[in-house]
């Protein structure tokens, strides 16, 4: 990755890390629903007339303004209402990138390596400590919805390293267009009209700033830079940095927020930040791929004309160049007096020239194709022996002086 490719990736750390507290400030005025809905509002208007039309299909943005848009923010704005700290928050988030390498694999073939997957046990460990102090001093349930919430992050991911947008701030304003409605509708549902128009009405420059935050700066500048470097690196690639996130999160809720850390979240952040650096640091596995198919190529070119050669005492079974016409292979040349069992037979009136074992002298009568290398001399049968199928020097001498000698 290039200097300027790694800062863009520290810079978008560092504006994420920082959301969380801008997000707990902003809870703290609007409902969490509405509060996103308003977010994705301000970030596609009216950037939406200013990039020009998408510039990829809309099965992605609509794609990526589903999981991303509502399921992912949706979780975490709602989560983080129910009692998860910022800081916390910050954190338990970032198993995302353990998502993004199991979902990477499934749909992109990117095979994690054993150390890969040790990472994911240990961050998965973390994940474990700081649910068990999370259940001791708050809730459960908010910390389970900030986890989907990182699932739904690693498909987004995924999505769109597929997408592969040609120009990443185009991709993400259009991608904001669509959590909108859907956003707004359930809060309407779930929190009521009554509830969205007192927080509209106690509109005031602290909330319209975090607004203004989490849509411009965290949305489109920090979804777009990262959306780019996605299309540019691997996605393993890309997801260390936001390592970086829950330092930045975590220093900003303990500066603005006042927010303690307790020594078990302690142990749950050294766990899962070394579990992720693992999972994302790890050296890229293979990429699952289908085996090409075999293709028969022919020892040699056909010869015309040319009569079978076999090499007295022979015992390889090379594979024979046929004449234009004939498919004769055969497995292996006998020595003179012995049954020559072929793997297929010549079509009639073929000849075939045998290639294996080293070449021989030419039989009398025939016309010999030179080879490279030198030419052995023919091994003799001694008078008087059994012919064997097999040359006379792989038999023990006793075997070869049995009968006749």
């Amino acid at each position: 990755m290039r200097p300027s490719h790694l800062a863009l990736a520290v810079l978008v750390a560092a504006v994420w890390g920082v959301n969380f507290t801008v997000v707990e400030i902003g809870l703290g005025h609007f409902p969490p629903l509405l509060f996103s809905a308003l977010r994705f509002l301000v970030a596609a208007l009216p950037a939406v007339f200013l990039v020009g039309r998408p510039k990829v299909a809309w099965k992605w943005i609509v794609a990526v303004g589903l999981v991303l848009g509502v399921a992912k923010f949706g979780l975490l704005f709602v989560g983080m209402d129910a009692g998860m700290p910022a800081g916390l928050s910050s954190l338990v988030l970032q198993i995302q990138a353990v998502f993004t390498a199991v979902i990477a694999f499934a749909v992109l073939g990117e095979r994690p390596t054993r150390i890969g997957l040790l990472g994911m046990a240990v961050a998965l460990a973390g994940i474990g400590v700081a649910a068990a102090d999370e259940g001791t001093s708050g809730s459960l349930g908010a910390f389970a919805l900030v986890v989907a919430a990182a699932a739904c992050w690693g498909g987004s991911n995924v999505l769109t390293r597929k997408a592969s947008p040609p120009d990443a701030l185009n991709f993400m304003v259009w991608v904001s267009t669509v959590p909108v409605l859907p956003l707004l509708a359930l809060s309407l549902l779930t929190e009521g009209p009554s509830r969205d128009l007192a927080a509209l009405r106690a509109l005031d420059w602290q909330a319209a700033g975090t607004v203004a935050y989490v849509a411009w700066v965290t949305t489109v500048f920090g979804f777009g830079a990262w959306g780019w470097l996605l299309r540019r690196h691997p996605a393993s690639t890309v997801a260390p940095f936001s390592l970086l996130v829950p330092v930045f999160g975590m220093t900003s809720a303990a500066l603005f927020l006042g927010e303690s850390v307790s020594g078990p979240r302690w142990c749950a952040a050294a766990l899962l930040v070394t579990g992720v650096a693992l999972t994302s640091l790890a050296p890229a596995g293979k990429t699952a791929r289908k085996a090409p198919r075999p293709v028969a190529v022919p020892a040699a070119g056909p010869v015309a004309g040319s009569t079978a050669v076999p090499v007295a005492g022979s015992s390889a079974g090379p594979a024979a160049v046929a004449v234009a016409g004939s498919t004769a292979v055969p497995a292996a040349v006998p020595v003179a007096g012995s049954t020559a069992v072929p793997a297929a037979g010549p079509v009639a009136g073929s000849t075939a020239v045998s290639t294996a074992g080293p070449a021989a002298g030419p039989v009398a009568g025939s016309t010999a194709r030179p080879t490279a290398g030198p030419v052995a001399e023919p091994a003799v049968q001694p008078e008087g022996t059994v012919p064997t199928s097999v040359h006379p020097v792989d038999v023990p001498a006793a075997e070869r002086t049995r009968a006749g000698s």
